[in-house]
């Protein structure tokens, strides 16, 4: 599904690359288009080649323009690529949500939980807590859980 939010500090490259995976409701952005994105928004000239190397963290210091104009295209905080705080990693999270609901599966499920009162979604989310620890998945906290015992759950 998606990757939990490490609890190490975030780097620029996985920053960069969460913004590129966002795009609501379609694909990933491409080099091209945030370059070109950049360019009519009157930000400096940046190269796709630049942009990958950001993104893959082949460069990990930018000039401060180019991460103004990437903070402006995607419209997040120039604090984003410099702070590691909670505002910073609530962001991330919230990235790596959007990215993930782009997979058909979670996007189906959370369409049809819609409308559904408080308790019941606290009851599914409940559940979906549960299949992660079965599965070995990390929790919310980002906690390692191991898959219990098939003795754990007998009576």
């Amino acid at each position: 599904m998606t990757d939990e939010t490490p609890d190490r500090p975030l780097t620029l490259a996985e920053k960069i690359d969460a913004l590129f995976r966002s795009a609501p409701g379609r694909e990933e952005y491409t080099y091209a288009e945030v370059a070109e994105g950049i360019r009519r928004l009157g930000g400096p000239t940046i190269s796709t080649t630049q942009l990958w190397e950001l993104r893959h963290g082949v460069k990990t210091n930018p000039r401060k323009d180019h991460l103004q104009a990437l903070a402006r295209f995607f419209g997040a905080p120039i604090t984003y690529f410099f702070d590691d705080d909670e505002e910073t990693r609530q962001l991330y999270a919230q990235l790596k949500l959007l990215a993930a609901m782009r997979d058909s599966q979670i996007e189906r499920i959370a369409l049809r939980a819609s409308g559904l009162s408080p308790a019941t979604l606290a009851t599914i989310a409940q559940v979906i807590e549960r299949m992660r620890q079965i599965e070995g998945l990390p929790n919310g906290n980002g906690e390692e859980r191991k898959p219990p015992d098939d003795d754990q759950d007998k009576p």
